[in-house]
């Protein structure tokens, strides 16, 4: 199958305009029952494969050494731990959507196979080994929260019942972010796993959605410690070759969330001037070879630059509404390519491409 024919089945925009400030904004690109029944695939087919597996495991000891399965039981798929939690994510999102999905049946086998008390229980135990309890900070410890949420929203008896599973590890990782953060005094200004603004800004989102005020609260407190007087985020100095996370765009997200919105429009012209102007263009980061597991980290810049800018047009859709254009043409660059039989790139590119999809205003 061509890839223009794989486009073709995967996009079906919904054109619409609407007129803002004199000037017509493009519509968003739409998640459809067939676009979620062919990227649902991606994680569906990975979540039960245990090798090929990077570990990214410190040893205490040769005692220490088993296989992927053994050491998480929940999250042995899909390559590494954080892409088989974002990638049930996924599947938690687009059964949430789409309850008639073609493959609803075995998704929801997988689910509670996986997320069974006595998997999550062994998962909690690991980051109790010497060595590991830093283990996937903060980007692994941000999607347990957003699937978390995910299941939370999920109005079904599994939705309960995996809940009910995954609240150690839910409750752990909440404790593991009132630990850290206040001892963090530098923020972490990178373009990969790392960055604390998406750390922040995922677990701020399961904060507000649990009502849990005391990690909403900290979470802003530190938001504010270390961006608040930021200006001129140099957005031309980006992407970095390996980058699937923006630093600008990352902190102008958890920046929104944590602002009323007055002071996040005066912070935000401050901090990006440049994305007011009508005129303003970002080109979508170009993969150069998708066979390399670094290189196609830019396929996911593209996606959370998106969801960024998606997020801020449906807050400010006047003053930003001229982003949607740009949003759209970093989607559509890389979107057709994320179903191809390079393994570097499906194992987690569908959860980034579904999450940019259902932040479309």
């Amino acid at each position: 199958m061509t890839k223009n024919r794989i486009w073709s089945l995967l996009i079906i925009p919904i054109m619409m305009s609407c007129e803002i400030n004199s000037k017509e904004m493009a519509s968003p690109i739409r998640l459809t029952i067939e676009e979620a029944n062919r990227l649902a695939k991606l994680p569906l087919h990975c979540m039960q494969v245990e090798y090929p597996n990077k570990l990214n495991q410190t040893l205490e000891d040769e005692t220490y050494l088993k296989g992927p399965k053994a050491l998480h039981p929940a999250f042995y798929g899909c390559f590494d731990w954080h892409s088989s939690v974002h990638g049930h994510w996924m599947l938690v999102s687009l059964l949430r959507q789409f309850p008639d999905l073609e493959d609803a049946s075995e998704i929801r086998q997988k689910l509670s196979e996986n997320l069974s008390l006595s998997n999550i229980q062994i998962e909690v135990d690991y980051f109790s080994m010497p060595q590991n309890s830093s283990f996937e900070r903060t980007y692994g410890w941000a999607w347990v929260l957003k699937m978390a949420e995910e299941i939370h929203l999920w109005d079904d008896p599994l939705a309960r019942e995996l809940e009910r599973n995954l609240q150690p590890l839910t409750d752990l990782i909440v404790e593991k972010y009132m630990e850290f953060l206040p001892k963090l005094i530098y923020p972490i200004r990178v373009g990969e796993h790392s960055n604390i603004a998406f750390g922040l800004s995922f677990a701020y989102d399961y904060a507000h959605t649990l009502e849990s005020s005391e990690l909403k609260n900290l979470i802003k407190s530190r938001a504010l410690d270390w961006f608040e007087k930021d200006a001129d985020c140099p957005l031309g100095w980006e992407p970095s070759g390996f980058d699937f996370l923006s630093p600008c765009f990352q902190e102008l997200d958890i920046m929104r969330k944590v602002l009323v919105k007055d002071a996040f429009k005066l912070w935000l012209d401050s901090f990006m001037p440049e994305l007011s102007g009508k005129d303003f263009s970002l080109e979508p980061g170009k993969v150069s070879d998708r066979t390399d597991g670094k290189l196609v980290h830019l396929d996911g810049l593209n996606f959370s630059r998106a969801w960024v800018m998606y997020g801020l047009i449906k807050d400010f859709p006047v003053e930003y509404g001229h982003l949607m254009k740009i949003a759209n043409e970093h989607i559509e660059y890389s979107l057709p390519s994320i179903v191809d039989d390079n393994y570097e790139g499906t194992h987690w590119l569908g959860s980034f491409a579904i999450y940019a999809l259902q932040e479309a205003p």
